[in-house]
């Protein structure tokens, strides 16, 4: 009976070693609280696990001199609340006005402080649940087939406590500072570590090594006090207004390269960090040397032992002495928790800091495992704004969006419209849409033809990098034709060397629209779904692969493509040629008239006047379109009966007249309450 007992309170243990839930997210930053907005609307059962006692830890520490960079416009000249979103860059999504980031702030670059408290209602206005003090120490996989993905997560926190969930998103952003490691790198302070205080580098001699906004920032905080600033980095200066990548150097941080140009002793220097080393000499004054200088030296024997590179080069750009030598290099994912059975391995090149992911941001190395925010940024590095919060709260809700229909059956959002409403509704998202403007060339609107393309269905801000897994990612079905819908630059108007500012770099004229340089509407017209092959072979610098057609909406000085003649008349002939149709919209007298004179009438006649809708005439639009070539003239003619010359009864009468047809089989087709 002991051993009985003994065994049963073992099971019941191990039952109860694991909490399960069906979404366990890792990190209460701003990409996991927004996975778990999406994840509580949806009525999931989800927990998100955060290391700190408040959400947004990241920001409770960085950036060190506390501004963002993130701008944050109060005013638009618009009140429309999607579009606004374009210009605030701190806000995430929800249904809640209470939590639009301009309520928290009046400044265009809001102080960090102002963050963290955003966080906080974000996350108690909304009662996510957050498990705080809970830091994730390992994570591991258990294979069960009765599992979604054939297999559970195992996550164990800090006090050796278990969880157990069926899908896995990790937003713990990028957090563990990159670190060079060189000879006298132990004399190199940390950007997380260092003085914010000015008054701790007066008069001091100090070299950055790094060249990002973390590096222009801590320069820009001590510009004026020290005797001279070098930066030292592998690559060149990337200033954010030529590359259009808002990571790269930003105007804000930038002070330090007037003082280099305008020759104020500060300096930019370009330079393998890892072939440098750094020498401490007896006053405490640190020499930069190169590392093979020090190769078969001893470096504990002094400084008068070692060659330094002035000694046979006495212009050597470093040949100075500094007083702080301060590393500015950035962040990486920390991989260390994830057991090698998740396979979780760094991306190659210049992203691997980042996870290796997959472009609708699960992990290739396990089903099931999705990255989110800031880590997920290697799908557009240097591309777009998905490593930043007004690019990933769109990256976050589409994957939210995949797995709404993996797990749940539950299709991606759509709405069907008449073929009459395709240039309106492709117009009025890409003057509103907040998500394909910032997730250029990334996020696209979807638009799926029906048969004889009498409706078209209409998805909003799916990843195009898996364009070729629409149906079974969305469960939408394209049969017959897709148009895609996108936001790009011109293929040569960004980079680091790149002169944005030359004589005649914007494009006015709708027939010159394909070489639009600024940030403007692309549509892809495909007969047919593209495949994964044709993903992978597509054009270098394509976003996607070669379509049946495209057209360029030409770009525009106020982002504001509703010009009839420029924006609006190229786009429907276009959509019009790959169709085969006529998209216009008519009035019922132009209706009434195809009915006698065409084998087929328009879409708009098919869908309003032959059902009993349409436009309602009247004087004032009858002579528009008179003047527009529309319709005739006929107000020279006298009209019989008692009825005014713009009622039905009279147009109906001079048109069977003018025509000479019989006014008994008119009657069998149309009435008065035709219009």
């Amino acid at each position: 009976l002991g051993l009985a007992l003994y065994a049963s309170s073992l099971c019941a243990m191990s039952g109860a070693a694991f909490l399960y839930h069906d979404y366990c997210v890792i990190g209460a930053g701003p990409a996991g609280l927004q996975a778990a907005y999406f994840l509580q609307r949806a009525g999931r059962d989800y927990i998100v696990f955060e290391r700190s006692h408040a959400p947004g830890s990241f920001f409770a520490l960085y950036p060190r001199h506390r501004k963002l960079i993130s701008i944050n416009k109060q005013y638009t000249g618009k009140s429309n609340s999607e579009f606004n979103l374009r210009h605030d860059w701190n806000s995430l999504l929800s249904h809640d006005r209470r939590l639009l980031f301009r309520r928290y702030s009046r400044d265009f670059f809001p102080n960090a402080d102002t963050m963290v408290r955003y966080l906080e209602d974000f996350a108690s206005l909304l009662k996510l649940r957050v498990q705080y003090n809970t830091a994730i120490i390992h994570v591991t996989l258990e294979k069960n087939e009765q599992a979604w993905n054939g297999h559970y997560f195992l996550l164990t926190d800090q006090d050796r406590k278990n969880y157990k969930c069926s899908s896995l998103l990790v937003a713990a952003g990028t957090w563990v500072p990159n670190v060079v490691n060189f000879p006298g790198s132990e004399y190199v302070e940390g950007y997380e570590t260092v003085s914010i205080n000015p008054e701790d580098f007066t008069g001091q001699t100090v070299l950055i090594l790094g060249r990002g906004n973390s590096a222009f920032e801590t320069a820009e905080n001590i510009l004026g006090v020290t005797n001279f600033i070098h930066m030292v980095s592998r690559s060149r200066v990337r200033l954010s207004w030529a590359t259009h990548y808002v990571g790269d150097l930003r105007a804000i941080n930038n002070g330090l390269l007037d003082t280099y140009q305008l020759k104020s002793l500060d300096g930019l220097l370009e330079g393998d960090l890892e072939d440098l080393a750094i020498v401490k000499d007896k006053k405490g004054k640190l020499h930069i040397t190169l590392r093979f200088y020090l190769e078969n030296r001893n470096i504990s024997a002094g400084i008068d032992s070692i060659t330094l590179p002035q000694d046979e080069l006495d212009n050597f750009a470093t040949r100075a002495p500094y007083d702080r030598v301060i590393r500015c290099l950035g962040w990486k994912f920390d991989f260390s928790i994830y057991n090698r059975s998740l396979r979780m391995m760094p991306g190659k090149g210049n992203i691997k800091k980042y996870p290796q992911i997959k472009p609708s941001y699960e992990s290739r190395g396990t089903r099931g495992l999705f990255v989110l925010g800031t880590a997920s940024h290697s799908v557009d590095f240097r591309k777009s704004a998905g490593g930043f919060i007004h690019g990933f709260r769109y990256t976050t809700r589409a994957v939210h969006r995949l797995l709404e229909n993996r797990h749940h059956g539950v299709p991606w959002p759509s709405t069907v419209y008449p073929i009459t409403q395709l240039t309106n509704s492709i117009i009025k998202r890409v003057n509103e849409a907040s998500g394909l403007y910032q997730m250029f060339s990334v996020l696209a609107d979807i638009i799926l033809l029906r048969e004889n393309a009498t409706e078209f269905e209409y998805l909003e801000e799916y990843p195009i990098g898996v364009l070729a897994e629409l149906e079974m990612q969305t469960g939408r079905k394209a049969r017959n034709g897709l148009f895609v819908i996108i936001m790009e630059y011109g293929r040569n108007f960004s980079g680091a060397d790149k002169d944005v500012f030359y004589y005649n770099r914007a494009v006015g004229e709708a027939q010159h629209a394909w070489q639009s340089n600024f940030l403007h509407p692309v549509i892809y017209y495909y007969k047919h779904l593209p495949t994964e092959r044709e993903m992978r072979l597509r054009p270098p610098d394509w976003p996607l692969p070669r379509p049946n057609a495209i057209h360029h909406v030409v770009e525009d000085f106020l982002t504001d493509w509703t010009a009839p003649n420029a924006h609006i008349l190229p786009l429907r002939r276009f959509l019009e040629n790959c169709l085969g149709t006529d998209l216009r919209n008519f009035f019922a007298e132009s209706c009434f008239l195809f009915a006698f004179t065409h084998q087929k009438l328009p879409p708009s006649c098919q869908q309003g006047y032959v059902r009993m809708q349409g436009l309602l005439g009247s004087q004032e639009l009858r002579q528009h379109a008179v003047q527009a070539g529309l319709l005739q003239d006929y107000t020279h003619t006298d009209f019989s009966g008692d009825r005014p010359p713009d009622s039905h009864h009279g147009s109906q009468e001079h048109l069977r007249r003018d025509h000479g047809i019989p006014l008994r089989p008119l009657q069998h087709l149309v009435n008065a309450k035709d219009e």
